[in-house]
């Protein structure tokens, strides 16, 4: 029972520190380090050029709203250009942005997916910096602002913004409301130790110059350009006071549509981003990398349940109250997760099961998208899941 015991250990020390631990250790190192990457207080009388990119496929019902939001924001006219993108779409959105004269529309019937779309867009992008946001988000009005004034450090190559959901009521919105606000947590510790590591599309800039087009198979394809910025010697920032609100998705179906393709974007991201695991190398950003995404798409999804089977082995061979105790603790959080899905079905409402439905659900999608990728299933071109 030694060797089962402490391979429990492990397992339940691994999870702890991947959703935990290493947040805890790098709060410490904020806090006690004399040095910290920030912003540069400079204040800033000559607002860059910024060209605006969304990616637009079949985004008719949101397109108008879209465009609303952009022309509230807050930086000078003459210095943002807007570009939209739809290619592939056969709705009447390329229709409704040549209302716009203001915004620059690209567009050709066929459809390669947004990976492709943003490589296209950027050909005609000659300012330097670039923001993308997504069709169905909502930018605050200072978000273009806040962002520009990172890049008056030469290391920031890219900078993200916040992600917010709205309509959070029911256990779907409700538990991914909560996941994008410990994300945020975790970002801003990320951000002030070195650097984020992945960016959330909704929200996201680079300087123009650095940008390298992405394979047409990257799923996430955000992750992958932060990354590789990162690879390169450069930092990306995270600005909370640029933020995109985003509805949640329409329902839990909708929602485990959406996060089974980031899971296997996770998955396939691990595969192409060998080398930033050599923690020798890139020092900072591969104990970040591993720790805040690695493990989570690596690790704990799969020691789960060899913590349940083998917290069972020792209460069995009664190693010890304690294990009891963990035993019991595990059932009543998996009990609230199958109560919690239940309710999701039957859109009542008690938060109290949203947490633990909503984690195990997450780790639960990292089985499905890791057989999406054994399968060639996940291309990068998806189906988009359907928000409120």
């Amino acid at each position: 029972m030694l060797l089962v015991s402490i391979l429990f250990w492990i397992s339940v020390f691994i999870v702890f520190y991947t959703y935990f631990g290493y947040a805890i250790l790098v709060a410490i190192f904020n806090k006690i380090s004399p040095y910290k990457f920030s912003v540069k207080d400079t204040e800033i009388t000559d607002w860059p050029a910024v060209t605006l990119v969304v990616a637009l496929f079949n985004e008719e019902d949101y397109v108008d709203e879209k465009v609303k939001n952009t022309f509230e924001l807050d930086y000078p006219e003459e210095k943002l250009q807007i570009l939209f993108i739809t290619d592939g779409s056969t709705d009447s959105t390329p229709q409704r942005i040549q209302k716009y004269p203001r915004i620059k529309l690209m567009h050709k019937d066929e459809r390669q997916g947004k990976t492709m779309a943003i490589n296209r867009a950027m050909t005609e992008v000659t300012t330097p910096f670039v923001v993308f946001c997504d069709a169905n988000t909502y930018l605050n009005s200072a978000a273009i602002k806040k962002i520009v004034a990172h890049y008056n450090d030469p290391k920031t190559a890219a900078v993200a913004g916040e992600k917010k959901i709205a309509d959070a009521a029911d256990a779907a919105g409700a538990g991914e409301g909560i996941y994008w606000k410990y994300e945020s947590t975790l970002k801003k510790l990320d951000a002030r130790f070195y650097s984020i590591v992945g960016a959330a599309g909704e929200l996201f800039s680079m300087r123009t110059a650095l940008y390298t087009p992405i394979e047409k198979s990257v799923i996430l394809d955000d992750f992958a350009v932060s990354m590789r910025l990162c690879l390169r010697g450069y930092r990306v920032a995270y600005e909370p006071g640029a933020y995109a609100v985003e509805t949640a998705s329409m329902n839990i179906k909708e929602e485990q549509k959406r996060k089974i393709r980031n899971c296997a974007g996770g998955i396939q991201a691990v595969m192409l981003l060998p080398k930033a695991w050599n923690i020798f190398k890139y020092g900072r950003l591969s104990f970040l990398y591993i720790s805040h995404r690695a493990f989570r798409w690596m690790a704990a999804p799969w020691l789960l349940p060899i913590i349940f089977i083998l917290n069972i082995i020792l209460v069995a061979s009664h190693s010890g109250l304690i294990y009891t105790l963990f035993l019991i603790a595990q059932i009543i959080f998996y009990f609230a997760a199958l109560a919690g899905w239940i309710m999701a079905r039957m859109n009542l409402k008690i938060k109290a099961f949203y947490v633990p439905y909503y984690f195990t659900f997450m780790n639960g999608s990292m089985y499905l998208g890791l057989l999406r990728i054994l399968r060639s299933e996940q291309s990068g071109i998806w189906e988009k899941a359907i928000r409120k």
